[in-house]
């Protein structure tokens, strides 16, 4: 099974006891306009423990299936694990979803904690720092996707093979353009995961999510900060 997830980190100041408080118990029901059925969001299972905080925040949303030809909105509950960390007085949050889905409960928990989107950004490595990152996994290394091409038309390129570092084409490649995607072994976890420069991580080994959460914290965060 693949697992997901998204980082972010908070752009204002918060302590994690400010940050407990607002999460705690909350709920909002929303009613849908269209339909008329009841919208739920809330943070369940909130944990304090050391300098982080973990829990899962659940959202409503109508989605339409097909009734004996005829088509019925529905409620579906999105539920997705996050965890808050705080490193070197930064706070950062992870949340265990594909891009899109971690994108929205982001700006969700930003409207929670700060009554706005946008407080909450995505955390990101600069392209040298993952260049870095790469080479120093050069023997475990399976895919890259190079972005900012600079030849004309083409916007991304892609290597694929198990030495890429001994290859003229990867530093040909780095002349026309920067690591924007990998795929290697996890240095601290064993096992082969996808990292993009705006901090998703993707694991296709077996995993849990107490895996992923901390290979995001144990090796993807510190990047963010160099």
């Amino acid at each position: 099974m693949v697992l997901a997830g998204k980082i972010f980190r908070l752009s204002e100041p918060l302590s994690l006891d400010q940050i407990f408080q607002k999460l705690e118990g909350f709920r909002v029901e929303e009613e849908e306009s269209n339909t008329n059925l009841m919208l739920v969001t809330e943070i369940r299972d909130l944990r304090a423990e050391g300098d982080s905080i973990s829990g899962r925040i659940n959202k409503d949303e109508v989605i339409t299936v097909k009734q004996r030809e005829e088509l019925k909105p529905i409620l579906r509950t999105l539920s997705a694990t996050f965890a808050i960390r705080r490193i070197h007085d930064q706070m950062f949050l992870i949340i265990l979803e594909k891009k899109r889905r971690a994108n929205e409960l982001a700006n969700d928990m930003s409207r929670i904690l700060f009554m706005k989107p946008g407080s909450i950004v995505e955390a990101r490595i600069k392209p040298e720092t993952m260049e870095k990152y790469y080479e120093s996994s050069f023997e475990d290394a399976r895919i890259i996707f190079f972005d900012q091409v600079d030849i004309p038309n083409i916007e991304k390129m892609a290597l694929y093979g198990s030495a890429l570092a001994d290859t003229d084409i990867y530093h040909d490649y780095l002349k026309h353009g920067r690591l924007w995607y990998i795929v290697v072994q996890s240095k601290t976890k064993g096992f082969i995961v996808g990292l993009t420069r705006n901090c998703v991580v993707t694991v296709f080994s077996q995993a849990n999510e107490s895996d992923l959460i901390q290979y995001a914290y144990d090796e993807v965060v510190p990047l963010t900060l160099e």
